[in-house]
C-alpha cells in the first residue's frame, strides 16, 4: 500500500539533511534555500525500503515562518518522523510542530535525535532522557527514539530499519474513494503546461477524467499523471503525485485548491465542527474571534462563532461553527488546524462535523444533533443528516461527502436502512434518499390535509391531484410529492378515483333537503332532455342560489348523472348518450359532420351546437379536421354493429 512520511521539528534540527542521507534526494529546491540554508517550501522525495515499499517522503520547513508550509505538508501524511537536535533539545517548533500532527489525527510516528556527532555521550544520554520526557503523554511517548548523525552515517541504516518496520505495522486505514487531490504546489513545465502536485487524500484519478478545481470551480482534464518521476496511467488514495492538466491555466490554481471528479464536492461558506483549544494556548479561544484556518493545504483566514460557550478554555472541546469569506470544500471527519494572529501560534484544531452547514441557533436544541454528529457511528451520522434535510432530502453524492464512507460501505448501508423502511428512495434516477420520520410526518399531514378539505366540502367527493400539488404539495420536489401520494394510497390511507383523491373511510352524506334538492335538480335536466334548461332557469324554479347549488351539481357530476358541457349548460346522463348515439348513426352512412348537419341532426340551435361539438372531440368521439368532423377510429359506426 502507499506510504506518506512527514517529517517535523524545529529549525536547523536536520531534517533536510537525514532525508538525503537516507534517499540521495535534496529537497531543498529553491536558490533561496540553498542561500539561506533553511527549508521554506515543502520538500519532496522516496526511499524504497528494504521490504520492497517505496515510501513517499514530505520535508517541511522547521521555521516559525513557515509553520503554515508545514501544515500543509503535514496533511495526508501516514506517520510523522519527528527530529531533534542533541545539541540543543526540544525547541519551540518541536512542540509546535507535534501539537499541528496530533490536532491533524496523527497518531503514529517515530523520532530521530539527530546531530549526535556534535555531542559527547553524557550529553547524548541526557538529551535522549529530556526528549522522552517531552514526549510522554504524546501520541510519540511509546515510538523508538533513533540517535543519528546525518554527515557521518552513524545511525542510517538503524533509522531505515526502523521505517521498514514502521512501513510494515501500519495498518491500511480505509478512506473513502471520492477522489481529492489537495495542491501544494503549481508550476509550468516546458511543452506540457499545468503542473500540480499533492497528496492524494482519497479516491482514485485516471488519465483522461475531467477534474474541478475548487473552490473557483475551474474546469479540466488530467493529461498525464506521474508518481516519484514515472508515468502511470491511474493513482490511487496515498500516494505524492503530479498531475499534467489540460483546460486549466497556472493563474486558475494555487496552493490550497482542492482537486476532485464534478460533482463530487460541495463548496460551503461554513462549516460546523468540534473544536478543542491547546492545553500550551496562552488564553481562551473567545467567540467571534479571527483565525488563520488551515484544513488539507489551504490557509484562509475565517472567524469561529462557539455554539455552546462564550470562550474555549485552553484543554477543553466545544462545538463551533467556522465561517469563511470564501467557499471551501471538505468530508465529514476531516482535521483542521487553528492558529491565532497575534503571536502567530497554533492555538486548536479538531474534526469537521458537517461541511454543509446551515445557521444554528446557540445554546439551544438545535445543537443536539451536531452533538449526535460528532459522537455518532456512520448508522447515526447518516439517519442524522437525513433528518437535518428534511423534505428535501440527500442525493448519494452529498451523503457520501456527509459520510465519509467508500461507495461499497454506503451502498451496504443505505440498503439495509432501506430493507428496514428507515430510509426511502424517492427519486432512484438521482438516488435522493429522506428520512422515515419525513416520509411519516408527510404521510399523516397529508391526510390530515385531505380530511380538512372534506370536511370543508362535504357534498364534493374528493379533491383533485392538481390542487394537492398546487396547494399543499408546492414546497416539494415533484417526486416525492408522487411518492407520499402513492404511499398512502398502498397503505390505504387515500382513495385514487382516477384524478381524484379522498380519505378511504369518506362518504358523501347529504341532509334531507339536499337529498331532494339533488334529485329536483336531476329531474329538472332529465326533462329537458337534448334541449337542458338554462342553468339560472333551474335556480329561479327551485327558488336557490347558485353557492346552494354548485355543490350539488358538482356531486351530481362527480356521480355520472350530469354532464357539464361548458359553465351554465349541463346534460343529463341520458340525453348525452342519446345525442352520441345520433351521431354514432349518421356516420354509419357519412364521412363528414359539419355544424349545419348537426343542427339538422339534433334540432338544436347553435348556442347547444358548438358546445355540444367541442365536447364530443374533448370525448373522443369525433376529431375536428378544419370545420368538419370525422368519426374516431374505434368507434362503433352504427347500433347494430354496437349490439
Amino acid at each position: 500500500m502507499p506510504i506518506i512520511m512527514g517529517t517535523a521539528g524545529h529549525i536547523d534540527h536536520g531534517k533536510t539533511t537525514l532525508i538525503r542521507a537516507l534517499s540521495g534526494i535534496d529537497c531543498d529546491r529553491l536558490k533561496d534555500e540553498k542561500k539561506r540554508g533553511i527549508t521554506i517550501e515543502l520538500g519532496f522525495a522516496f526511499l524504497d525500503l528494504p521490504g520492497g515499499e517505496r515510501l513517499g517522503i514530505v520535508d517541511v520547513p522547521g521555521h516559525e515562518k513557515f509553520v503554515k508550509n508545514m501544515v500543509a505538508g503535514a496533511a495526508g501524511i501516514d506517520f510523522v518522523l519527528l527530529t531533534v537536535a542533541a545539541d540543543e533539545g526540544v525547541m519551540p517548533q518541536t512542540r509546535e510542530h507535534l501539537e499541528i500532527c496530533s490536532l491533524l489525527g496523527i497518531d503514529n510516528g517515530l523520532v530521530a535525535l539527530t546531530k549526535t556527532d556534535a555531542v559527547d555521550e553524557e550529553l547524548l544520554e541526557l538529551a535522549t532522557e529530556d526528549l522522552k520526557d517531552f514526549l510522554s503523554g504524546t501520541f510519540l511517548a511509546d515510538a523508538p527514539v533513533i540517535p543519528v548523525a546525518a554527515h557521518t552515517g552513524e545511525g542510517i541504516d538503524r533509522l531505515r530499519e526502523a521505517l521498514q518496520d514502521k512501513a510494515s505495522s501500519l495498518k491500511q486505514k480505509d478512506k473513502p474513494d471520492i477522489f481529492r487531490l489537495p495542491v501544494d504546489r503549481v508550476f509550468t513545465m516546458r511543452g506540457h503546461g499545468t503542473v500540480i502536485t499533492g497528496t492524494l487524500a482519497s479516491g482514485e484519478v485516471h488519465q483522461g477524467d475531467a477534474i474541478v478545481a475548487h473552490p473557483r470551480g475551474r474546469r479540466g482534464k488530467v493529461r498525464g499523471i506521474q508518481v516519484h518521476g514515472q508515468s502511470e496511467e491511474k493513482v490511487s488514495a496515498g500516494r505524492r503525485t503530479a498531475l499534467n492538466l489540460a483546460g486549466v491555466e497556472v493563474e486558475d490554481l494555487e496552493r490550497g485548491d482542492t482537486l476532485a471528479h464534478p460533482d463530487r464536492l460541495f463548496p460551503a461558506t461554513a462549516w460546523d465542527v468540534e473544536i478543542t483549544c491547546l492545553s500550551s494556548a496562552p488564553r481562551p479561544l473567545k467567540h467571534k474571534r479571527e483565525i488563520h484556518f488551515h484544513h488539507g493545504t489551504r490557509e484562509i483566514l475565517a472567524r469561529v462563532h462557539l455554539l455552546d460557550a462564550e470562550e474555549l478554555p485552553p484543554g477543553q472541546t466545544a462545538l463551533a461553527q467556522v465561517r469563511f469569506p470564501s467557499p471551501m470544500v471538505g468530508v465529514f471527519g476531516d482535521r483542521f488546524v487553528v492558529r491565532a494572529h497575534s503571536p502567530l501560534r497554533t492555538i486548536a484544531g479538531g474534526k469537521l462535523i458537517n461541511p454543509l452547514a446551515q445557521k444554528v441557533k446557540r445554546f439551544s436544541s438545535q445543537l443536539n444533533p451536531l452533538y449526535t454528529l460528532a459522537q455518532g457511528d456512520s448508522e447515526t451520522v447518516l439517519l442524522t443528516h437525513l433528518e437535518l434535510a428534511g423534505s428535501k432530502g440527500l442525493d448519494y453524492a452529498r451523503l457520501q461527502v456527509l459520510c465519509n464512507l467508500s461507495r461499497k460501505e454506503l451502498n451496504k448501508l443505505l440498503q439495509d436502512l432501506a430493507s428496514k423502511q428507515r430510509i426511502f428512495c424517492f427519486d432512484k434516477d438521482n438516488r435522493i434518499y429522506v428520512s422515515a420520520g419525513m416520509v411519516q410526518s408527510l404521510s399523516t399531514d397529508l391526510e390530515e390535509y385531505v380530511r380538512a378539505f372534506h370536511q370543508a366540502n362535504p357534498l364534493q367527493a374528493g379533491i383533485s391531484r392538481g390542487r394537492v400539488a398546487s396547494d399543499w404539495g408546492k414546497n416539494l420536489p415533484p417526486k416525492l410529492l408522487h411518492f407520499i401520494l402513492e404511499r398512502c394510497q398502498k397503505q390505504g390511507g387515500l382513495v385514487s378515483d382516477q384524478e381524484v383523491l379522498r380519505l378511504s373511510d369518506h362518504q358523501v352524506t347529504l341532509g334531507q333537503d339536499q337529498t331532494e334538492l339533488k334529485e329536483s335538480i336531476l329531474q329538472h335536466y332529465e326533462r329537458g332532455g337534448i334541449t337542458p334548461p338554462n342553468l339560472n332557469d333551474v335556480l329561479e324554479a327551485l327558488n336557490i342560489d347558485a353557492k346552494q347549488a354548485t355543490p350539488i351539481l358538482q356531486l351530481l357530476t362527480e356521480e355520472g348523472k350530469l354532464i357539464k358541457i361548458k359553465d351554465g349548460m349541463y346534460y343529463s346522463a341520458a340525453a348525452l348518450e342519446r345525442i352520441q348515439e345520433l351521431v354514432r348513426d349518421y356516420f354509419a352512412s357519412n364521412e363528414e359532420l359539419g355544424p349545419k348537419e348537426f343542427k339538422d341532426l339534433t334540432g338544436l340551435s347553435r348556442k347547444y351546437s358548438i358546445p355540444l361539438l367541442e365536447y364530443l372531440d374533448k370525448a373522443r368521439i369525433t376529431i375536428r379536421v378544419g370545420d368538419v368532423r370525422k368519426l374516431r377510429k374505434g368507434q362503433a359506426a352504427s347500433r347494430e354493429e354496437r349490439e
